[in-house]
C-alpha cells in the first residue's frame, strides 16, 4: 500500500462519496487491519465485527480524513482502541456458565512491556506489509495459521520447495526490517 494510493482513495471517498474507492481502500487494508484485530483478540469472529466497525467509523468520517497526516497509524490506534474496547465489553458480560471459583493465574504486565510489545507488533505488521505478495501469503499461511506446507502449495499450486524458499525468503526479509 503507497501513500499516493491510500491519499488518492481517500480525497474521493471525502470529495465524491466515492463506494467504489471506499471499496478499494477496504481491499487493500482489511487484511491488515483483521490481523491487529486478531493479536489482540484472538478471536476470529471479534476480530472481524471489529474490523468492520472500524471501517463504518471511516465511512462515516471520510469528509475529515485527508486531515490525518498518517492515515495507516491512524487506522492502527482505532483497531487497537476499538479491540480492547471489545475484550473489556466481553469480559463484563456475563456468561452462561462461567466458574466463578477459578482465581486469576496470569502475572500482571507492565505498562513499559505492553508498550513495547505493541511497538514490535506494529514493525512487525509494517513489515510483513512490505514483502512481495506470495512471500507473505506464504509466510502468513504457515506461520499464522499454522497450515502445512503441503496445504499451502496445493491452494498456490506451487511445489514444496518453492514454499520452503518462500517461506526462508520471508524470515530473512522480515528479521532485516526489524532488527
Amino acid at each position: 500500500m503507497t501513500e499516493q494510493e491510500v491519499r488518492r482513495y481517500l480525497r474521493k471517498m471525502s470529495e465524491q462519496d466515492s463506494q467504489t474507492a471506499f471499496r478499494d481502500f477496504y481491499n487493500m487494508t482489511y487484511d491488515r487491519l483483521f490481523r491487529i484485530a486478531y493479536y489482540y483478540t484472538h478471536h476470529e469472529e471479534w476480530s472481524q465485527e471489529i474490523v468492520l466497525d472500524v471501517f463504518l467509523k471511516l465511512w462515516e468520517h471520510r469528509k475529515q480524513l485527508l486531515d490525518i497526516t498518517n492515515i495507516e497509524d491512524y487506522c492502527f490506534i482505532l483497531v487497537k482502541n476499538a479491540s480492547l474496547n471489545y475484550i473489556e465489553k466481553e469480559e463484563r458480560r456475563p456468561t452462561l456458565f462461567a466458574d466463578t471459583s477459578q482465581e486469576p493465574t496470569g502475572q500482571a504486565v507492565s505498562p513499559e512491556d505492553t508498550l513495547i510489545s505493541e511497538e514490535l507488533f506494529a514493525r512487525y505488521v509494517k513489515a510483513l506489509d512490505r514483502l512481495p505478495e506470495r512471500c507473505r501469503e506464504v509466510f502468513i499461511r504457515i506461520r499464522e495459521e499454522k497450515q502445512t506446507y503441503a496445504q499451502v502449495a496445493e491452494e498456490f499450486g506451487i511445489s514444496i520447495k518453492t514454499v520452503d524458499a518462500q517461506l526462508q525468503k520471508a524470515t530473512i526479509r522480515l528479521k532485516e526490517m526489524l532488527l
